[in-house]
């Protein structure tokens, strides 16, 4: 079994608005056993799938960066009314079951008091956990949004520059470095061939040719039953919460326009350089940036509710 190195890691220096409403522990009283039981979910979902971390990851980050961390990705479209999860790019999301299998375990036992906003958070920090990241403290206190509408899904894509893409991230209160950072967690994540078809089927000077040829074999195996296969973003380690990616990108081995963009910008190759030389550099950035993303425009307090089901707005509540 793969021994996992652990660093925790506590942050006291959170947002004012976050530090007042979100704590660690919030559950202690009102569900003990909340935290162990997502991280079970989780424990047992990465059983079966190693996949899954990335799933989380990108879930999360696409959770955060529409309305906030408000579990506004959760919500099915129904006849009425379509949600986020109609989105372009919420389409290829994946891991709701694993969140449906923590709520109704957490509703069993506690009912009515953990949020999904807070499973989300939780469940990623444990995915990277036992996928031999870094274990960090997450502060809690999250409530469920009342808005889920596909129009306002609007995420850096993978064919942006690197100010594009900051341009995004500095709207959410996050910095370069913790753009970059972030953007590390493709070290266990894929890609479908048609986000970086356009660098292979011409000549790309930033790619290396092995890999460019490695990648059209890939995307030339399409079929009807896989139309649109899928190639790791790191080609080192890919199961693994690491930073083999920063390695990956410094030898033209990056697959996504963004990924290569990062160690050739002069506004990123500075952090890029850093984290692959620096491995406990990443892990302990990675932590301290994925806490702060999960607390852009928490609601807290009164605001929103706490969903009995993640997957629909309680009664007599929905906007």
């Amino acid at each position: 079994m793969m021994r996992l190195k652990v660093t925790f890691v506590l942050f006291l220096w959170i947002l004012p608005l976050a530090l007042a409403n979100l704590r660690v522990g919030f559950y202690r009283r009102s569900c003990p056993n909340a935290e162990s039981m997502v991280r079970a979910a989780v424990r047992r979902r990465l059983t079966r799938d190693k996949s899954i971390t990335a799933a989380l990851l990108r879930m999360h980050f696409h959770d955060c960066f529409v309305r906030g961390c408000d579990a506004s990705i959760l919500i099915d479209s129904n006849r009425k009314s379509s949600s986020e999860k109609d989105a372009g790019p919420n389409l290829t999301v994946r891991g709701f079951e694993l969140i449906d299998e923590a709520k109704k375990a957490l509703e069993a036992t506690c009912p009515s008091k953990v949020s999904c906003a807070d499973i989300i958070t939780l469940a990623t920090r444990d995915a990277v956990f036992l996928s031999g990241g870094p274990f960090y403290f997450v502060p809690t206190g999250r409530r469920d949004g009342l808005v889920s509408d596909p129009d306002e899904v609007n995420l850096p894509g993978p064919t942006l520059t690197v100010s594009e893409a900051f341009q995004a991230f500095r709207a959410k209160n996050m910095s370069m470095d913790d753009m970059v950072t972030l953007l590390g967690a493709h070290t266990v994540g894929v890609a479908h061939c048609s986000f970086f078809l356009d660098r292979i089927t011409r000549p790309d000077p930033t790619m290396d040719r092995g890999l460019a040829a490695k990648l059209r074999s890939i995307c030339g195996a399409a079929s009807g039953s896989n139309p649109d296969p899928t190639a790791f973003l790191d080609q080192a380690t890919p199961f693994a919460l690491d930073n083999q990616f920063f390695k990956q990108i410094g030898l033209k081995r990056g697959v996504m326009k963004i990924d290569q963009e990062l160690a050739n910008d002069p506004l990123s190759r500075r952090i890029v350089s850093g984290f692959a030389a620096n491995a406990t550099l990443f892990r302990t950035r990675f932590a301290q940036a994925m806490v702060k993303m999960g607390n852009i425009q928490v609601l807290v307090g009164n605001a929103g509710e706490i969903r009995r089901n993640c997957r629909v707005f309680n009664p007599r509540r929905r906007i």
